[in-house]
């Protein structure tokens, strides 16, 4: 298995790249969905540019992303099949399981948004934004912790950690009502 290292940083790096558009891209569905609420031609100017970014992240990076992760990640479990007899990688497949669901439902907002239709607030966007951040905590305390078990404390460090973010995000709100230029 001299090349299992190598499908191991594949596999690493597409999953980097795959987390990086999911992290990036509700950021181009808030202003996507702030522009839209613009005067013209504001609104037909921004919304244009920032269809065409979306599109681009999401085809070009992100979708190729979460295809090759996927399909190294499988090369890896034919190479290591013990990894199935161990519970920390149940677990962690629950989470890339839950991770697919929430690339499916970004994959709708981009969607909607692609088509103009605006259903959901630049604020729920924000929100959003922060669900492939938990699933990313809770995958890489298990991968190193190899625990079903103390991957717990690594998603308690993540909620205290989204309280947090949730304060200032609301801090932040505070800020931008108050100077809307902010």
């Amino acid at each position: 298995m001299e090349y299992y290292n190598y499908i191991k940083s594949l596999h690493l790096i597409f999953v980097i790249t795959w987390f990086a558009g999911l992290f990036y891209i509700p950021r181009l569905f808030v202003y996507q969905i702030e522009a839209f609420h613009k005067p013209s031609p504001e609104k037909e100017i921004l919304g244009k540019q920032l269809k065409l970014m979306s599109k681009r992240l999401w085809y070009i990076i992100t979708w190729p992303s979460a295809v090759l992760a996927t399909l190294f990640a499988v090369w890896l479990m034919i190479l290591v099949p013990e990894w199935f007899q161990q519970e920390w990688m149940h677990v962690k497949l629950t989470f890339v399981f839950l991770l697919y669901i929430y690339h499916y439902k970004t994959h709708v907002y981009y969607k909607q948004l692609q088509k103009d239709e605006v259903k959901v607030t630049s604020n729920f966007m924000r929100i959003w934004n922060e669900g492939a951040t938990f699933i990313l905590f809770a995958v890489v305390f298990l991968v190193i912790l190899k625990s079903s078990i103390n991957w717990v404390f690594g998603v308690i460090g993540i909620i205290v950690l989204g309280i947090l973010i949730m304060l200032g995000f609301k801090l932040y709100k505070n800020i931008r009502s108050k100077n809307p230029e902010a």
